[in-house]
């Protein structure tokens, strides 16, 4: 499903080159739940910028269900990120004073999708993220971070993406609350989705069915976790 070969990443400021990735290389298959953990500055989230079609690398090669990355047109790369790609942020990004449901559905306007037909995506997705239907017309300030967060990956569902990409998506929450989440996106991936997390913590990682590790903008270990 995906595939870098020899990436890197520089970034150039007043003259001076900073290499943030140093040669990856690593395939991700359809289904797998894959962690790439490391510390701050370890290069992770730049990474997490390319799988995520936001960013190019310097070299390299990134291939997205077998097409090269670096030679597709804005509009393709947006495409692909509308249409494969389901992003969860730590910050959960919705809009404050929309309901949970209309929060869920806006996605599907920009899709095309028939207006008679949203809705029940949106309430199916919210169910498979694990929110109790009680609180899909609450507004999405009134909820907790654990809740939101659940928000945010039924957005991220509702058009049934390839990938389901999680940028440190337990930031904002503590232990208990982080691990009900993991276990939603254990539950995704028993379906068959693809999952990508990024993470700087090994317990949320340790869900995860394999394990990248990155340090200095260089894979350290890949290995699966037997969990």
């Amino acid at each position: 499903m995906l595939e870098v070969k020899d990436v890197t990443k520089v970034y150039k400021s007043g003259g001076v080159e900073n290499e943030v990735l140093k040669g990856i290389s690593f395939s991700i298959a359809d289904g797998e739940f894959v962690a790439i953990i490391g510390p701050s500055g370890s290069g992770k989230s730049t990474l997490m910028h390319i799988l995520g079609c936001l960013d190019n690398p310097s070299g390299g090669q990134y291939f997205f269900e077998g097409k090269d990355v670096s030679k597709l047109s804005d509009d393709e790369l947006a495409d692909i990120r509308k249409k494969k790609i389901g992003f969860v942020f730590q910050s959960f990004n919705l809009l404050p004073r929309t309901t949970v449901l209309r929060n869920v559905v806006l996605p599907l306007r920009y899709a095309n999708i028939p207006k008679s037909e949203r809705e029940e995506i949106a309430k199916s997705c919210l169910l498979g993220a694990g929110l109790e239907e009680k609180h899909f017309f609450h507004l999405s300030n009134q909820l907790s971070g654990g809740e939101m967060q659940r928000v945010a990956i039924a957005r991220a569902l509702v058009n049934s993406p390839s990938i389901i990409l999680a940028d440190e998506p337990t930031g904002n929450l503590d232990s208990k609350t982080g691990e009900l989440v993991m276990e939603t996106f254990r539950e995704l991936n028993e379906q068959g989705r693809t999952i990508i997390l990024i993470t700087h913590e090994k317990y949320i990682a340790d869900n995860a069915k394999r394990k990248i590790s990155i340090k200095d903008g260089e894979i350290i270990e890949d290995i699966v976790n037997h969990n």
